[in-house]
């Protein structure tokens, strides 16, 4: 998945792509991209007002992290689903935790200030 990083940092410094241009970056037909945004919610490009997708970079990434799991590792699409989701989880649980010990961390402070 290093290689796809890598690619990520090289393309143009703009904030949204057609779908032909993510079809050339991932290396992927235009209906997969397409078939991946009903499978993965994640996948949300905004729309202009006649209906064309535009992709953010962060789109980009997902879709080759979605690439890497189907065609490398070999993951089916729900096997994909439940391994991006529960990676999804455990980053919310590790933010949640970082923010509660940070809490935790400012109270015990100001209760030290008040002894």
């Amino acid at each position: 998945m290093q290689n796809n990083k890598a690619h990520i940092k090289e393309l143009p410094d703009k904030l949204y792509f057609k779908i032909g241009e993510v079809s050339e970056i991932a290396a992927l037909p235009s209906y997969v991209l397409r078939f991946w945004e009903n499978e993965f919610s994640r996948i949300n490009p905004k729309r202009t007002p006649s209906g064309q997708r535009l992709y953010r970079k962060s789109d980009i990434e997902f879709v080759l992290k979605i690439k890497h799991l189907l065609y490398e590792k070999k993951f089916t699409i729900k096997g994909a689903k439940k391994y991006l989701n529960s990676e999804y989880g455990e980053k919310k649980r590790k933010l949640s935790t970082n923010i509660v010990d940070k809490i935790r961390s400012e109270l015990e402070q100001i209760r030290d200030l008040l002894d």
